[in-house]
């Protein structure tokens, strides 16, 4: 058989133990503020039946989901005219029973509506799993990638909007970011805007095309807008409010003239100054409204799903695309059968932050090693002496292990180093003799003569130095 180069799928990466040390940072960290808020966690398969997954996206989340062909001869029962006509569209429902999740957003819907019997309404639950999307891998932007969400369905209370943007702040800060923007709008307010302009029912094509605002400026938003069936008037009244400047004050009393034809839009208003106004008492440095939340206008969250408050999260001390967002979505788990349920939830961007963080040297200062001491193995003959030392370490909470076969010196030096494993305990006949240790510290090369008490002490002390 001819060998084949390993290669990795595009969008997809490995990650080695130094990397994993990060990651496991980044969500150690949110686990740790996500239960503080009250948060409990859950996990859901990595795959649900395509029709859980289809028409909650909107037509573009579609495209991106990845099907899963059915085991076996998937062509056995597939329409010999749509094989024909090569329809693939049409096709992928006789083929395809099941696809990778495209969030955690509609497996939590899911998970709620048949769990509705056994759980307790607010339920409050996080969820740090990896995602999959048929994308084009560019920076930042990957086919498998993990996203980190908080959610609550059963309470339409907007102070659960308020804490979802100190958590943001929160966490984003606990990992060592110190500029970001929250960006908040509100969907009823997008509403009020179709219409102000007379398109009520073009309201999805109006918000997908102004969320691209960042990515094909004003210019290219116009084109599609106009090519979605909006007229030049339409985007006359619509570009001034788009362009919307200002403080968050001064944005929202703006609105209310703008929208003082609109009900929904003016309630989308009053929702937006009702999360203020609780931020406002919850963070009573004034630092969050001040310094970290930005409404903006053109933020649609082009998922069909959300009905009123949105957000999105973007780092303005490295180029990126957004690193978090979310909304709330009044009725998603009717799509399966329990209706009027309310639910608001927020994700971060785990990957988009990592880079993040490892282009601005934010990570912490530790050793990716999981092993704090190494025992060396010189002798087969020393051996059952020296595997009690590993056991009476691990017996204490100090990762230990043992050189797993007799070498030279140099050889377990080597792998302590590429390991990162900051000490070797040197046990040969004199040690055993005297009952002693040379402990060497691999960081500064010092090495000393100890009793196991001493030398136990030592690494416990530079395990919380640490």
């Amino acid at each position: 058989m001819a060998q084949v180069k390993p290669t990795l799928a595009k969008g997809t990466r490995d990650f080695s133990p130094a990397e994993m040390e990060k990651r496991n940072h980044i969500f150690d960290t949110l686990r740790a503020i996500f239960r503080k808020y009250g948060y409990n966690e859950i996990q859901t398969p990595s795959f649900e039946n395509l029709t859980t997954l289809t028409g909650k996206y909107g037509e573009e989340g579609d495209r991106l989901i990845f099907k899963i062909l059915n085991s076996g001869d998937y062509l056995a029962k597939a329409s010999e005219v749509l094989l024909s006509e090569k329809n693939s569209l049409k096709l992928i429902p006789q083929i395809s029973e099941k696809a990778l999740r495209y969030d955690l957003t509609v497996p939590f819907a899911r998970y709620v509506v048949m769990h509705q019997n056994d759980i307790t309404l607010p339920f409050k639950r996080f969820q740090i799993q990896p995602v999959w999307r048929a994308d084009r891998p560019q920076r930042g932007r990957y086919r498998e990638f993990y996203q980190c969400d908080v959610d609550v369905v059963g309470s339409p209370s907007l102070l659960n909007e308020a804490e979802f943007v100190l958590i943001y702040h929160e966490a984003l800060r606990a990992l060592g970011l110190s500029d970001f923007t929250i960006k908040i709008n509100n969907r009823k307010i997008l509403s009020g805007i179709a219409e102000v302009i007379g398109k009520p029912e073009l309201i999805v094509d109006m918000t997908v095309a102004i969320d691209k605002l960042d990515k094909i400026g004003l210019e290219g938003v116009n084109k599609e807008l106009l090519d979605r069936g909006f007229t030049d008037h339409d985007l006359t009244v619509l570009e001034p409010i788009i362009l919307l400047a200002g403080t968050n004050v001064e944005k929202l009393d703006a609105l209310k003239t703008v929208l003082a034809s609109s009900a929904v839009g003016l309630d989308g208003v009053t929702e937006l100054e009702e999360v203020f106004a609780y931020i406002s008492a919850l963070d009573t440095t004034g630092e969050v409204l001040a310094r970290s939340v930005e409404v903006d206008i053109t933020l649609a969250r082009g998922l069909n799903y959300y009905t009123g408050c949105i957000f999105e999260v973007k780092t303005n001390e490295v180029q990126m695309g957004s690193i978090g967002g979310g909304g709330r979505y009044d009725d998603l788990t009717g799509m399966f059968g329990l209706k009027n349920l309310t639910g608001v939830g927020v994700s971060f961007g785990a990957d988009r932050i990592y880079d993040v963080l490892e282009e601005l040297g934010l990570f912490p200062e530790k050793s990716a090693a999981s092993t704090q001491v190494l025992i060396s193995n010189f002798e087969k003959n020393l051996e059952m002496h020296t595997l009690p030392l590993v056991h009476r370490l691990r017996a204490q909470g100090i990762a230990a292990e043992m050189y797993p076969e007799p070498s030279k010196l140099k050889k377990q030096m080597s792998y302590a180093n590429g390991k990162g494993i900051p000490f070797v305990w040197l046990v040969g006949e004199e040690e055993v003799k005297t009952n002693t240790i040379a402990v060497k510290d691999m960081h500064t090369g010092e090495q000393v003569i100890l009793d196991e008490v001493a030398a136990i002490e030592k690494i416990r002390s530079s395990i919380s130095l640490g």
